[in-house]
């Protein structure tokens, strides 16, 4: 690790900057892991688009279908091909204890930067904050690396504002990805001041919350290489403006990207996220592939939607 678990906030506050996209797994036409084409995405998202660190093996990555050896070697992939380009964030979240764990041990040992864990999806438990705070606790008592909480509404709860706060005196935790209402993270941006991270998953609000909110991180989606090409990066760009203050310059960057935004958003079938990112991914043309069984790919007639939207986006190849 480049840091002591007593030293993960300070780092964090220091490094874990900018742009940060979760990945997306590619796999291969049997099902298996394709190892090659996720490096081959890796290296275009640093190299090209300049994204400063991947959220590995999440919820976009499939990693309910992985294996926890191929999630461990999900983990081992990115610290390879990123090799200090750009950090890594590798998600330990999985509903056996034991298994969080292990992986948050995995990726301080093959040099991650940190590791997300979502909040535990609890069975018949109605007031659950002492719970979840020891849930993050006893991770923090067993990993030194450092921790980000993840709340979002597939928990069957969110974690209020004050629980997390709670949570960011543990001395290894460095950040929250809080996908929740606005007015939550408003209210835990100001609980906590500069202690964490606050960051969410929307990149339509990113550019408000740097300006009104003075955040420094997007952690994180997909919208990082699926809105932006090597020869088009306009979310680089506004960010870039905003973080000098430019916001109004900003604004016309961010404003210009609404017909890329409405192309995915009205021909992404809510059942199938993950199929229409890769198909999304394809027609950019990085490495996208199937999804794994039991989820649904795309017809085709939604991929002829999709071409067809993307075609007319306005995204520079």
């Amino acid at each position: 690790m480049k840091y002591s678990k007593l030293d993960a906030k300070d780092y964090a506050r220091e490094n874990m900057r900018g742009i940060w996209a979760a990945a997306l797994n590619p796999f291969n036409t049997d099902g298996s892991f394709n190892e090659a084409g996720l490096r081959s995405n890796i290296r275009h998202w640093v190299d090209d688009l300049d994204i400063q660190g991947l959220f590995i093996a999440g919820k976009q990555g499939e990693f309910f279908s992985m294996s926890l050896d191929e999630r461990k070697r999900n983990f081992e992939i990115a610290v390879e091909e990123c090799d200090g380009k750009a950090g890594t964030i590798m998600s330990a979240s999985d509903q056996n204890f034991d298994t969080v764990v292990e992986l948050a041990k995995h990726a301080q040992d093959c040099g991650a930067d940190y590791v997300v864990v979502h909040a535990p999806i609890l069975h018949f438990v109605t007031d659950q904050d002492d719970t979840v705070y020891n849930y993050y606790k006893e991770l923090c008592d067993r990993a030194d690396i450092g921790i980000a909480m993840w709340s979002h509404p597939d928990s069957g709860y969110l974690m209020s504002p004050e629980l997390c706060a709670r949570v960011a005196d543990l001395p290894n935790i460095v950040a929250i990805k809080y996908s929740v209402p606005r007015e939550m993270y408003v209210k835990l941006t100001h609980l906590v001041g500069d202690k964490i991270h606050v960051s969410t998953a929307s990149e339509a609000e990113w550019l408000d919350n740097i300006e009104e909110l003075d955040w420094k991180l997007y952690l994180c989606s997909s919208p990082p290489y699926q809105i932006q090409t090597k020869n088009d990066q306009r979310m680089n760009q506004y960010t870039r403006l905003a973080f000098e203050g430019k916001f109004a310059e900003a604004r016309k960057v961010r404003d210009s990207l609404e017909p890329v935004r409405e192309a995915i958003k009205r021909t992404k079938p809510g059942g199938k996220p993950q199929a229409h990112g890769k198909y999304w991914q394809e027609l950019l043309g990085q490495v996208g592939g199937p999804v794994r069984s039991p989820l649904l790919q795309l017809t085709d007639a939604e991929k002829a939607a999709t071409r067809e939207a993307f075609e007319g986006c306005g995204l520079k190849l």
